[in-house]
């Protein structure tokens, strides 16, 4: 698992798969959320807007990252 710090107390589910550098352009979100390719804690999620905060899990191609 691998800890993705974060500076506000949360973050919405797009911009941390850019910053985790799970995708490499923004556009990519999209259509990785339609594959469904994310889980968050476990499940699938296809909001790119979804509200992550610390502590949660984000996993993207056998991946796991956490907001830190």
């Amino acid at each position: 698992m691998r800890d993705v710090t974060i500076r506000d107390a949360g973050i919405r589910l797009g911009q941390f798969l850019k910053l985790a550098d799970a995708v490499e352009v923004g556009s990519d979100v999209k259509l990785l959320l339609a594959g469904g390719g994310v889980l968050v804690n476990g499940a699938p999620e296809d909001r790119r807007g979804r509200q992550l905060s610390r502590g949660d899990v984000v996993t993207v191609g056998g991946e796991s990252l956490r907001v830190a």
